[in-house]
């Protein structure tokens, strides 16, 4: 047993949808959570600043003791791989977990993945998933309206700005009759409802928070590092008050206070 904490860090709100499937998969550990808001978006950033800001990251959450983390960023898990694998605690990124799930995807029908534009352009998920699925034909396509919208609350279905947004970036994977879609910014789970009704229900979505989620259960059972008594602390380099009131509305259930942290320069 080890009742150290796992450290989680996304921009804003999305590393939460790997909060929410690890808090489901291991009910009794305990979490640290960092929501870099006063950096978000991840996106449009420079593949260098990008992996600067990866270790500032790692570094501030690996500072409460923690045993692991889950780096809930799909712009940093393409762009940083290296410095994940190299880091002195287990860091985990979502994008091969997420690959590793697509490759199980039957048919012959295309496959989409959809993420951050700094994310596409590092072409990481789109070489990954050819590299698992050959022979299919893969979609890769970059949606950088949608973190914005989701961190100014557009989250529901029928709001017609989200509406907007998904048409307008997914209408390729609907033309092309995709059969599976890595959601490959774990901010895309919030909105996983809007992707679902405009696609169709017989198009699979696959989360990689979910799987990024299930790849750390894996690796702390099977080395005996499960424990602790299910407490949560947040930080947040923006608001604390609006990330409480955002989180607890995604989350279904309030949060305990959120504390505020500088923003880090890059």
């Amino acid at each position: 047993m080890d009742n150290r904490p796992i450290g989680i860090f996304d921009s804003g709100l999305g590393g939460l949808t790997a909060l929410r499937a690890l808090r489901q998969l291991l009910p009794e550990e305990d979490i640290i959570y960092f929501a870099d808001a006063g950096r978000v978006p991840y996106g449009g950033r420079s593949r260098e600043q990008i992996r600067r800001m990866a270790v500032q990251d790692l570094d501030f959450v690996s500072g409460f003791g923690v045993k692991a983390v889950l780096v809930a960023c799909g712009t940093i898990s393409s762009n940083a791989p290296d410095l994940l694998q190299s880091y002195a605690v287990p860091a985990f990124g979502v994008l091969t977990p997420g690959v590793e799930a697509m490759a199980c995807v039957p048919g012959e029908a295309p496959l989409g993945v959809i993420a951050t534009e700094a994310s596409i352009r590092s072409g990481a998920f789109e070489k990954a998933l050819r590299a698992a699925c050959p022979g299919r034909e893969i979609l890769a396509l970059p949606c950088p309206n949608f973190v914005p919208l989701i961190e100014s609350g557009h989250t529901e279905a029928e709001d017609p700005l989200l509406r907007w947004a998904v048409e307008n970036c997914l209408a390729p994977l609907k033309e092309r009759g995709a059969a599976a879609v890595l959601l490959g910014c774990t901010h895309y789970g919030i909105i996983a409802s809007a992707i679902r009704a405009y696609l169709g229900a017989e198009v699979a979505l696959y989360g990689a928070a979910d799987c990024g989620a299930a790849a750390l259960r894996d690796y702390l059972r099977h080395n005996g590092l499960t424990g602790g008594r299910g407490r949560e602390r947040y930080y947040t380099s923006g608001s604390g008050e609006e990330f409480a009131r955002k989180a607890a509305l995604f989350l279904g259930r309030e949060i305990d206070g959120v504390e505020e942290v500088p923003v880090m320069e890059v």
